[in-house]
């Protein structure tokens, strides 16, 4: 990330040197105190600027409404409550999340896409590549919620000895499944392409479960042998847990919506210790870049 000093900024934003100490005594710019001196996020002033754009009457975007969209999570949903940020959530999955995001119908979307290569590395920037891919995403902001680890959820003391992927193939484990288009039914599935497979050789439960907890709880009530969904989650329903990868879980919303006060209260509580340590308690989870922007287009 970019920072500008304040003689930078204030060049950058055409105003005058003591316009913008009023705005940071106010409040009312995105920047930091580092060993004194003012800095000034390069990308953060961009969204700043854009979020108070003005239009003519009749392009003025309509505000959506206060929901986040997309994929579950544990973290994502104590930081909601406890936050006040006043955003309720809306849990359908990745891909539902975006194409909601497209159509107005919600602020945000939480993500977590997996592409053909599937390694820690990749899982990381998917993500980012997944949106760069989406011509009508074009003003995109991409904010972390932390990295989380995805894995098989088990039965207690795992009766079937499923320690892989490979062994619930072999061994026609009944595996619950999520829904098209949920990152951890696209993870499923690059695994299995790098198998050389696909889900059709999968003895599968149906109907898919929207959650991961309700995958979990699908499990937990002996419906399902396995199937994959977070750390967090296996723990929650007292399962066991085998690793797969560590994946990047964000917020992707518009640059006009960064910086509405209901999204600025959730990522600034993201960025709180208390934030850091419910992720620890939760487990699986590694918050340390809570809050930052990973990605702006």
């Amino acid at each position: 990330m970019e920072f500008l000093t304040t003689s930078e900024a204030a060049d950058y934003l055409r105003l005058g040197e003591r316009k913008l100490y009023e705005l940071v005594t106010a409040g009312a710019i995105p920047c930091s105190k580092v060993t004194g001196k003012w800095l000034f996020p390069r990308h953060e002033l961009d969204l700043w600027v854009l979020s108070g754009l003005a239009r003519p009457q009749g392009m003025i975007a309509a505000d959506p409404p206060p929901i986040v969209g997309g994929s579950q999570d544990d973290l994502l949903e104590w930081s909601l409550r406890e936050s006040g940020s006043g955003l309720a959530s809306l849990n359908e999955g990745t891909m539902r999340g975006v194409e909601r995001l497209q159509r107005g119908e919600v602020i945000a979307a939480a993500i977590h896409f997996h592409g053909a290569e599937v390694s820690n590395h990749a899982a990381e920037d998917a993500n980012i590549a997944a949106l760069k891919g989406i011509p009508s995403l074009h003003d995109a902001v991409l904010v972390g919620v932390a990295r989380r680890e995805q894995g098989l959820l088990l039965a207690p003391g795992n009766p079937r000895h499923l320690n892989s992927l490979s062994d619930v193939l072999v061994s026609g484990a009944l595996i619950a499944m999520r829904q098209p288009g949920a990152g951890a039914q696209l993870l499923l599935e690059a695994l299995l392409a790098r198998l050389g497979t696909s889900t059709k050789s999968l003895r599968r439960r149906e109907p898919p479960c929207l959650t991961g907890p309700d995958l979990a709880a699908t499990i937990r009530a002996g419906q399902a042998d396995c199937g994959i969904a977070t750390r967090a989650a296996a723990k929650a329903a007292g399962l066991d847990f085998v690793p797969l990868l560590w994946e990047s879980f964000d917020l992707l919303m518009r640059q006009r919506s960064y910086f509405r006060p209901s999204m600025q209260a959730l990522v600034t509580f993201l960025r709180e210790d208390r934030s850091k340590v419910r992720a620890t308690q939760l487990s699986g989870y590694d918050a340390e870049g809570a809050g930052q922007i990973r990605f702006a287009a």
